[in-house]
């Protein structure tokens, strides 16, 4: 069996990041380039998804967590972005011992909205995105990116670069993204929320349109030991259009809370 792909970049203390549906860890570019300097940086291709198309890794939160701890440090922070921080909570829930600190970026524990949680997404929008997979799926990346991007102050910029990544390592399978979606629709981690151990940074877009900061500031007050932060005039990829506030809340935060559990 093939494992997932890791890029390791830079030097220092370890630093897991995993990116989010239908994307590749090239993405996070402009934050590696910020943090790379001062961290060691193990950039995930998540299973499927660019240099891990063809790895037989199933896109499941426990094969997925898996398979990752196959190929990172022993012990590290993971930080997660949209899909990728389903996958890094998962993980950190359930083998604190391998992840000593999550970031949670523009994800939460339950994505679709329900009674109990009003400030998730329409469970409509994600069905209409598993609808468009199977009659135009390079049109309903394109139609995600763009809801990615809206709301930010550069919009524009953001849009143009996800654009630019999205099959800069290879088309992912048609299979993989409806799996991807499924996971965003059907997860619900709230139950974990107060069982998390370890330390946990929340940090949103104050524009994002696909993962609400309220919806993210509550699951940071359910969590033990956990920190609410937002980046302002940003999208669902502040990593993008605001690389250097997202790598100063991490470089603020992790040696903060690596220094505590020393």
């Amino acid at each position: 069996m093939s494992g997932v792909h890791v890029d390791v970049i830079g030097r220092g203390p370890p630093l897991v990041l995993l990116h989010g549906w239908a994307m590749h860890g090239g993405v996070f570019a402009p934050l590696v380039e910020r943090l790379q300097a001062t961290r060691t940086l193990h950039v995930v291709d998540l299973p499927g998804h660019g240099g891990s198309r063809t790895c037989d890794v199933a896109l499941t939160l426990e094969a997925a967590t898996c398979a990752i701890f196959d190929v990172v440090p022993a012990k590290a922070p993971w930080c997660g972005w949209s899909l990728g921080g389903l996958i890094a909570m998962h993980a950190a829930t359930t083998q604190p011992q391998r992840v000593s600190a999550l970031v949670m970026l523009c994800a939460t524990p339950k994505f679709v909205r329900s009674d109990d949680w009003p400030q998730g997404m329409p469970v409509e929008v994600f069905r209409s995105f598993a609808d468009g997979l199977r009659d135009d799926w390079r049109g309903t990346l394109e139609r995600f990116i763009a809801l990615e991007a809206f709301g930010s102050d550069h919009a524009r910029d953001e849009l143009r670069m996800l654009q630019q990544d999205l099959f800069a390592r290879g088309e992912p399978a048609p299979q993989v993204l409806a799996d991807g979606l499924a996971l965003l629709e059907s997860c619900d981690l709230r139950a974990s929320l107060q069982a998390l151990e370890v330390p946990s940074l929340w940090l949103a877009g104050r524009r994002d349109r696909l993962v609400d900061p309220r919806a993210m500031q509550q699951a940071s007050r359910i969590t033990t030991n956990a920190r609410h932060a937002q980046v302002e005039h940003a999208g669902h990829a502040p990593f993008l259009t605001h690389a250097g506030v997202v790598a100063k809340h991490l470089l603020d935060f992790l040696p903060e809370v690596e220094g505590a559990g020393a």
